[in-house]
């Protein structure tokens, strides 16, 4: 069975940052590395409903349709709109700890779909700990696991 990843928009739009940051650059290669995982099928792609909503509110066409297009073609679970109350109610648990709504769905999704990962670049957001799921930024992911 293959580890089951969730990445947040953050991460999608990481690529369409400031490259001339090394920070920014390096996490964007990891992610880039990231996906290319994804597409040889050494991990497993969950995505959902709030990440499809986020990605809708994309003013840039160009990049919310590159988005849709990977998760549309890579997608292996996604948590949909009927599971919203269950996902909700994990959510307000993480809200208890400062994290934001879309932010607290997205881990409540991943944490629903049984993934091993959270993948960010948003640092407030990992700071957050949760037994049920490791939260870490593409560089760590890639430290940690490599190619599987």
């Amino acid at each position: 069975m293959l580890l089951k990843v969730y990445l947040d928009m953050c991460c999608y739009n990481r690529p369409y940052d400031d490259q001339s940051q090394l920070k920014i650059s390096i996490e964007t290669q990891s992610k880039l590395y990231i996906q290319n995982l994804i597409k040889d099928g050494k991990l497993d792609l969950v995505t959902s409903y709030m990440l499809r909503y986020e990605c809708s509110k994309n003013p840039f066409a160009m990049r919310r349709n590159t988005i849709f297009e990977f998760i549309n073609k890579y997608t292996y679970a996604y948590v949909g709109i009927d599971h919203k109350s269950l996902i909700e109610k994990k959510a307000y648990e993480i809200m208890n700890t400062g994290i934001k709504f879309k932010d607290a769905s997205h881990v409540a999704s991943a944490i629903f779909a049984n993934c091993e990962y959270f993948i960010s670049t948003d640092i407030r957001l990992l700071k957050y700990k949760s037994n049920e799921i490791k939260m870490v930024n593409p560089v760590d992911f890639i430290r940690e696991v490599g190619e599987n």
